[in-house]
């Protein structure tokens, strides 16, 4: 191997997938001030991610929703925000048309009795 060129941190960590819970030992330059200790008994540097192989749809087979900064719930309150202002221009449209083809038969039997 050329010298120089590989990193100087390169250990052994811990994973800890915060949605399954699953840890793992692997060898990383990834840099972590929490510790804990592994199966070994021996301490080694910890690093909490989001979502793994323990936990991500494609490993697992199974559809999970990881929602750890809020973003369905922001979503679906947007969704029905919208949906529910789309229903008020709808009425409010079906209200004007209504309005204007009342007007327009008024003006028919107006110009009808003239006749």
């Amino acid at each position: 191997m050329k010298k120089g060129i590989h990193p100087e941190n390169f250990r052994d960590i811990i994973f800890h997938d915060n949605t399954s819970g699953e840890r793992f030992l692997i060898s990383s330059t990834v840099e972590s001030d929490e510790k804990d200790t592994w199966t070994d008994g021996k301490e080694y540097p910890l690093f909490k991610v989001e979502i793994s192989s323990g936990s991500h749809p494609f490993f697992t087979g199974k559809q999970t929703v990881v929602d750890t900064a809020g973003r369905v719930q922001k979503f679906k309150t947007r969704m029905k925000k919208a949906s529910s202002k789309a229903d008020l221009e709808m009425k409010k449209k079906a209200k004007e048309s209504a309005k204007s083809k009342k007007i327009a038969a008024n003006k028919k039997t107006k110009t009808s009795k003239k006749s």
